[in-house]
């Protein structure tokens, strides 16, 4: 009888103790990490595209705007969009950021807060290597040109006398166009030209002509936000000072001769 009522008390003494226990200790709950949405047409290699294997958002602006997002203590998640739905859908809150090497223009300035300039571009010509009538901008006059809609290579081309211009969601289609015999040239950013040579295109196609209109890039977000671009313009100028943003270009471009 004695062992009996030892053995119920001690039982008791453990619910007891696991009850006050339970009631004393609470599950930490995991932070909620910041998040930035960010704007991206991610068909303009070498700046964002989808890797073929891991299906992850890479290039130059995807690493560079991960490396900014980390520096200001948010996680980052790539939204994919047309270009000309980047700046509509900041305006409507959908997205923070727009990071799709975007050119800055006073037009756009209006309608977005651009983040100072994080690279300088410009715009170049691509032919058949078979055409031997096209060497520069002036003789893209009458000619039939290929541009990805609201671009400033659309924007451009459409200044130029008599050209009939045929705008393409994606550079991959206007590349195709090209090949197809559907359009004499493609007006696009040199870096994204060079790539598209680089990774084959350059069996059927060349570069042509001089580089136009020296053009610089920035991250933009809502007119309504001017403290986020504060933050962005402090964290790329810290991942400038710091030697990140020089690992990053290195990795897309290769080593600067001038900066």
């Amino acid at each position: 009888m004695v062992n009996r009522k030892v053995a119920l008390w001690l039982i008791v003494a453990l619910v007891v103790t696991l009850g006050l226990a339970g009631c004393g200790q609470k599950t930490a709950e995991p932070a909620t990490a910041k998040v930035l949405k960010v704007g991206a047409e991610t068909t303009f290699p070498p700046f964002e595209f989808q890797d073929a294997k891991s299906k992850e958002y890479v290039g130059f602006d995807m690493d560079l705007i991960r490396a900014i997002g980390k520096q200001m203590g948010y996680k980052v998640e790539i939204v994919s969009m047309g270009f000309d739905g980047l700046i509509p859908a900041l305006q409507a809150g959908n997205i923070d950021v727009i990071a799709s090497a975007m050119t800055i223009t006073p037009e756009r300035a209006k309608k977005v807060n651009f983040s100072k300039p994080y690279y300088k571009s410009g715009l170049s010509i691509v032919v058949k290597k078979s055409n031997t009538a096209i060497n520069n901008f002036k003789d893209l006059e009458g000619k039939k040109i290929a541009a990805q809609i609201g671009t400033t290579g659309a924007k451009e081309a459409k200044k130029i006398s008599g050209a009939v211009v045929r705008e393409f969601n994606s550079t991959a289609d206007a590349f195709i166009e090209l090949k197809a015999g559907g359009v004499d040239a493609v007006v696009n950013d040199l870096p994204v030209n060079q790539d598209y040579l680089k990774k084959g295109g350059d069996k059927d196609a060349k570069l042509v002509g001089e580089v136009l209109n020296a053009e610089e890039y920035g991250f933009a977000t809502s007119l309504k936000n001017k403290e986020l671009m504060g933050k962005i313009d402090k964290a790329l100028q810290d991942l400038q000072k710091n030697g990140e943003y020089e690992k990053i270009y290195i990795k897309w471009f290769g080593k600067r001769t001038v900066k």
